[in-house]
């Protein structure tokens, strides 16, 4: 298994969802995140923090938990969805997931995703 963290502008949430669905993804975590550090922000949209007096940027996180065999294909989906060629357009990350568990039922691996 994998998981699949994808940092992204805001404004190009919608479009990976709708994306990710035409995929049959359907089952992730989107959390709206602060982005800090060089080549993290979008210039065109940061602003200053009175209290970190650091540049910082809102941006959208997206979590997926796939299947080996289905991650390149989730990573291409979220790249060429997130795209618009501009600095600041995000970052992937991808792990290796050991084990997953349903709390309520004790289904564990690839059957708990």
């Amino acid at each position: 298994m994998k998981e699949i963290k994808a940092y992204i502008r805001c404004l190009k949430v919608d479009e990976v969802i709708s994306a990710l669905k035409d995929i049959g993804i359907e089952n992730m975590t989107v959390i709206d995140v602060m982005a800090l550090g060089k080549g993290m922000f979008d210039p065109e949209n940061y602003k200053y923090s009175i209290e970190c007096v650091e540049k910082y940027s809102k941006i959208a996180k997206i979590e997926i938990i796939s299947r080996d065999n289905e991650s390149s294909r989730i990573i291409e989906v979220i790249r060429s969805s997130a795209y618009s060629g501009e600095k600041g357009d995000g970052l992937i990350i991808v792990s290796q997931i050991d084990q997953a568990i349903k709390i309520r039922t004790g289904i564990d691996g690839v059957k708990a995703i």
